[in-house]
């Protein structure tokens, strides 16, 4: 789960990582009143869940709360479109105002998951205030790596090391050492995914902050943090997806025309693979799960062609616990509720297959069954063009 910046600083904060003052707003006036609190000389910043957004015009500097007042009302409602949004942009529905700070430098902090080597990696780079993927791709020896052992967090001597070797002044290395072992607390005690400062800054004062920030909490761990549900802005995300969180499927919607009906994640990458080897393009990943019913199976449908891209529909299902003759029951009652006009290809194997196939042939509908993964992905693309 994506949060705006101001909810992720106002956590970071809980943690002791020192962030600037600032106030969130949802209305110009609002803006105005929050730029005159912090003295009038502030930056007005664009929420929505994507970087870039300085580059978008999203982040502007005002000298005064009238200046303030022209930004805000220019941002605010705004269609911003950066490198991270896509083309069709997120409108801009709230603000973060912000005081000013004396920027000397700005460096990069950040904590992901490393899979290859099965811990949390703290980076650090001197190159902050960049994109860090064109530091990754360009300059790779700019970015400082620490791999912290499970159990252990990060220690102070590798905090030092990165503060060093970001070439942090002596008289800032404790204020960046605290910061850092602040992040790592906030990203462990939040159950992240993702926490990044981009950039943390170095003051001519000798301050050290996060001037931005951007946490990916784990949605399976929310379990344990029902506060942080309330973050949650619904209008951030694709509406297809919200959707499909109501029923407990997990999709992701892509840019494709081939929409995949699956169960089991190993099996949608698998299908989704077999999909792009054929010629095509998925339009989404969709994992109905184990034990969907047929209920849910309808539910997919309907998520399914609600994306107007949708050309081709493959249903590609392994019966164990979800039988085939259920799936196939699902997915009738679906074309005929829904009244269906793609083609549909159907590849399953397991319990109950052939009472399956006999129910899909019995149905009136002209499904296309598939014998093997290879011929459904051959059959679905040639369908789709």
């Amino acid at each position: 789960m994506k949060i705006h910046e101001y909810q992720a600083k106002a956590l970071l904060a809980q943690y002791g990582v020192p962030v600037p003052k600032g106030k969130v707003a949802f209305s110009v006036d609002e803006a105005v009143a929050a730029a005159e609190e912090l003295g009038g000389s502030v930056v007005v910043k664009a929420q929505i869940h994507a970087g870039g957004r300085g580059k978008g015009g999203g982040v502007k500097l005002a000298k005064s709360a009238a200046e303030a007042r022209e930004h805000a009302s220019r941002i605010l409602g705004m269609t911003l479109i950066t490198h991270q949004t896509g083309p069709e942009g997120r409108v801009v529905k709230c603000l973060l105002i912000e005081e000013t700070l004396p920027i000397e430098r700005e460096l990069y902090l950040g904590i992901v998951l490393d899979r290859a080597i099965g811990k949390c990696v703290f980076m650090a780079s001197a190159a902050g205030g960049m994109d860090i993927e064109e530091v990754a791709a360009h300059t790779p020896e700019k970015i400082l790596k620490e791999a912290i052992t499970p159990g252990m967090g990060l220690e102070a001597f590798q905090a030092r090391k990165l503060a060093f070797g970001m070439g942090v002044p002596a008289t800032a290395v404790n204020g960046a050492v605290a910061a850092m072992m602040a992040l790592w607390k906030a990203y462990e005690g939040l159950d992240a995914t993702l926490a990044e400062i981009n950039p943390f800054i170095l003051t001519s004062d000798g301050r050290t902050i996060a001037l931005d920030a951007k946490i990916t909490l784990d949605d399976n761990a929310l379990y344990r943090h029902k506060h942080l549900i309330e973050l949650r802005d619904l209008n951030e995300e694709d509406p297809l997806e919200v959707e499909a969180s109501k029923f407990s499927l997990n999709y992701i919607k892509l840019d494709g025309n081939i929409a995949c009906m699956v169960n089991g994640a190993g099996l949608a990458m698998g299908t989704m693979d077999i999909i792009k080897y054929a010629g095509g393009s998925p339009a989404n990943f969709l994992d109905v799960g184990g034990g969907a019913n047929a209920e849910q199976i309808k539910n997919a449908f309907r998520i399914l062609l609600g994306d107007a891209h949708v050309k081709a529909v493959l249903i590609n299902i392994f019966g164990g616990i979800l039988r085939c003759d259920t799936l196939a029951s699902g997915v009738v009652e679906a074309a005929r509720d829904l009244h269906v006009q793609v083609p549909i290809v159907i590849r399953m194997e397991g319990t109950n297959v052939e009472r399956g196939r006999q129910i899909l042939k019995d149905s009136g509908f002209n499904f296309t069954v598939a014998d093997g993964m290879k011929d459904a992905a051959e059959k679905v693309v040639r369908l789709a063009q």
